[in-house]
């Protein structure tokens, strides 16, 4: 559909819900936010900010590139350092225009779901009716992040978040309908594709007349995504592949046009002249025949959503729909997952926000023993720990789209964590929703259970809670490890670099003998927050001294490596540095893994209710006492968590007899085909 064309349709659809004028020139070219007030900060420091956001856009973008790297948090907690760069100030990336532009979408975008979209009906007839699909591409919401010179609405990560949270205050079958489309589906084009693609496709992908899959998983492949068996054979000619293979699975797979496909291709490697197997990435359009799939899948939740198998058989796709490098399809498939991940925390965070209303007006109703159930210190709790869980869950995910915004590359760590903690968090909040509801909870008429059926799936697509903390702790140990690689190097020349060895060893003798390495998060958080920041403080310093003290003891063990002939030789350091090409995660030491993941996890959170309630309390919101409460009861939960699990690793024999025990009572399972042991009666 044309732009123009695209455009006043959104208009007329915004005006006609009162949502205001039309003004799709207002993010042409996404303008650089304005210069962002630091609190706590010198008017120096402040003038030096304001100075730097104001260079010429080419040299601002050298800069934000050299420094990306290192900005980090959760890399950093890591390595035992407080890198506060994204996370302090709570970031405010969104300029007046952006604001003024997001506020105009917003009230359309509720009373349409509000008063047009079924979630019920829905979920009853198993696909989103089509009044709700017609609604949504008048409005513009299959083209979210699509530049506006494409037809689509061009909001940046925050805007498009804000957005997404509203979606899933509503319907998640209509989310995921969405967000396989633009998240994932066609995400790809926007990130990799070149300009004759992006713009081929994006204008009817935007407008909703042609919808997005993303095909990935395979029968054979689902956390392995290194182990894909379709193929995707090159022409003598060069001028088209022949892809074979099928997928599973496939959110929209039964209704998509436009596929984002990955499969296996030969490469020759220029140096050896071997040829391997590789994954690459491509844009496979339904129209080029060979392209079917199966029926709908039956699936315990997000009944809306349309997820099938596809199947690609002896399809011919050109060469000039490679997206990406020849080979360089898991990079590929690893940054759309990695992009997409805020969307599910800022969905998610709408979820329960929600859900913890109708737990609300249940207690606030409801009486039982002569008095209004919300008086119950039981269900008082509840209702507390669903806010401080929500809380959490939105601050993450306004933070992650922040750092995304401004322009940071090194956020996986951290939108691995928002994916973690956010679908852990709906799942809490809306299971004790039902508990506070009582009988009423599970009944069908009150909606909650049809939202816990569609919560269930997102701990395991998009990548599983499991598989997601064995990549935060992996990742970062693998930053941390780099560090020690520095020092080993270091200590071959400890004259030359006396001043790094010292300064090194000093932090960690001073962190092992429990006197703390000099961190602070004083004239950062507010200094109402300043005893939940010595929290995070001491919590940080207990968990890098565990990473620190299982990586030298575990070395290699941390990782275990692919079986990828030859193998390089062994790493002299105190861990081998390089992961493997395609990451594993067969390790020795998984159970450790998971509980250091638990520990970044709550250390991140901490960080990130922090800075947000430090702006509130500095700017004086109207709930910037409630938000302390809520930031105070995270801290002092997770610190206490914290302290207790590093502990536990760190000198408690009995871990060790744990892990042994989870082992061999698994193996016995697996040996008896399930439980092992015998009824109490005997038979």
């Amino acid at each position: 559909m044309p732009t123009a064309k695209m455009a006043s349709g959104v208009g007329r659809q915004l005006l006609r819900l009162g949502g205001g004028s039309w003004r799709p020139n207002v993010l042409l070219g996404q303008p650089r936010p304005g210069p962002t007030h630091r609190a706590y900060v010198s008017g120096a420091a402040q003038a030096a900010v304001d100075k730097s956001e104001s260079l010429s856009s080419d040299a601002s973008a050298k800069e934000s590139q050299a420094k990306a790297e290192s900005k980090s948090f959760a890399a950093g907690m890591f390595k035992g350092q407080l890198t506060t760069d994204q996370v302090f100030p709570y970031p405010s990336v969104l300029n007046e225009e952006q604001t003024q532009f997001l506020k105009e979408l917003v009230g359309p975008m509720s009373r349409f779901f509000e008063e047009v979209n079924d979630p019920a009906k829905n979920d009853a007839l198993e696909q989103v009716e089509e009044t709700t699909l017609k609604g949504l591409k008048e409005l513009g919401a299959f083209g979210l992040q699509v530049p506006s010179e494409l037809g689509g609405v061009g909001l940046c990560n925050t805007q498009y978040a804000r957005l997404v949270e509203i979606v899933g205050m509503h319907d998640l079958g209509v989310g995921i309908t969405l967000g396989a489309h633009q998240s994932i589906g066609f995400k790809g084009i926007l990130l990799f594709g070149t300009k004759a693609q992006k713009e081929k496709y994006l204008p009817k992908l935007a407008s909703g007349e042609t919808l997005a899959a993303f095909c990935l998983t395979e029968p054979a492949s689902g956390s392995d995504a290194a182990s894909i068996r379709s193929s995707a054979v090159p022409s003598p000619c060069g001028s088209y592949y022949t892809l074979n293979g099928s997928k599973i699975w496939i959110s929209n797979g039964g209704l998509a046009d436009i596929f984002t496909v990955f499969a296996k291709t030969p490469v020759k490697d220029a140096s050896t002249g071997t040829t391997k197997e590789k994954i690459t990435a491509f844009v496979v359009e339904r129209s080029f025949g060979g392209v079917t799939h199966g029926p709908p899948e039956k699936k315990m939740g997000i009944k809306a959503s349309n997820t099938a198998e596809v199947y690609f058989d002896g399809v011919r796709v050109p060469s000039e729909n490679v997206l990406g490098e020849v080979g360089g399809g898991f990079k590929v498939a690893m940054h759309i997952l990695n992009n997409g991940r805020f969307g599910m925390a800022a969905a998610l965070a709408g979820t329960m926000k929600a859900i913890i209303a109708k737990a609300v007006n249940h207690a606030t109703n409801r009486t039982q023993f002569g008095e209004k159930i919300h008086n119950f210190g039981v269900i008082q709790e509840k209702l507390a720990r669903m806010a401080v869980l929500q809380y959490v869950t939105e601050s993450m995910a306004y933070m992650v789209s922040a750092n995304m915004d401004q322009g940071s590359k090194d956020f996986q760590i951290e939108a691995a964590i928002s994916k973690i903690f956010s679908s852990e968090a709906a799942w809490k909040v809306t299971d004790e929703c039902i508990q506070v509801m009582g009988g009423m909870g599970f009944m069908k008429e009150a909606g909650v259970e049809r939202v816990l059926r569609d919560l269930r799936i997102f701990r395991i697509f998009e990548g599983t809670s499991d598989i997601l903390r064995l990549f935060v702790a992996l990742q970062g140990c693998m930053d941390k490890g780099k560090e020690l690689s520095g020092l080993g190097n270091a200590l071959k020349n400890p004259f030359g670099n006396a001043g790094l060895l010292l300064g090194e060893a000093g932090k960690q003798l001073r962190r092992r003998a429990g006197l703390g390495s000099g961190l602070s998060l004083s004239g950062v958080v507010h200094p109402e927050l300043s005893r939940s920041g010595e929290l995070a403080v001491q919590a940080l310093e207990q968990f890098a001294t565990v990473v620190e003290t299982k990586l030298i003891k575990h070395k290699k063990g941390i990782v275990s490596e692919c079986a990828l002939p030859p193998p390089p030789p062994p790493s002299t350091l105190p861990l081998r540095l390089t992961p493997p090409p395609h990451p594993i995660y067969l390790t020795d030491e998984q159970f450790l893994l998971q509980r250091l993941a638990d520990g970044a996890i709550d250390l991140y959170a901490m960080v990130v209710v922090l800075s947000r309630a430090s702006r509130s309390l500095s700017e004086g919101h109207p709930t910037a006492q409630h938000e302390k409460m809520l930031c105070d009861s995270w801290c002092i939960e997770a610190a206490a968590r914290i302290r207790e699990s590093m502990a536990a690793l760190q000198s408690d024999p009995q871990q060790q007899e744990l892990f042994r025990n989870f082992k061999s009572i698994s193996q016995a399972l697996v040996e008896q085909g399930g439980v092992a042991t015998r009824n109490p009666l005997g038979f």
